[in-house]
């Protein structure tokens, strides 16, 4: 049961990460692919976490939370960016 459900969280991310990177490309707006650049990183932490919980090694959600921290900042800067114009 617990395979099957982490099976189909793998699976889930994959294809929101696949629908980020289409979006990444046909966006017609910066601000769209900013929010897919977004999208891409929150799918990487995902997949670096369930990394660690196949692994076994919890140092890896540490790595997430600073991914996470990092990607956060750069859209507040990108956000602070376009606020002026692009």
């Amino acid at each position: 049961m617990v395979d099957t459900l982490m099976t189909l969280a793998v699976i889930l991310t994959l294809l929101g990460s696949l629908f980020s990177i289409i979006r990444l490309m046909r966006g017609p707006t910066p601000i769209d692919r900013i929010i897919a650049i977004d999208v891409l990183t929150i799918t990487a932490i995902s997949i670096i976490v369930l990394l660690a919980h196949f692994g076994g090694r919890f140092i890896y959600v540490d790595v997430a939370i600073v991914y996470g921290l990092l990607s956060f900042l750069g859209v507040l800067a990108v956000a602070r960016y376009s606020e002026k114009g692009f």
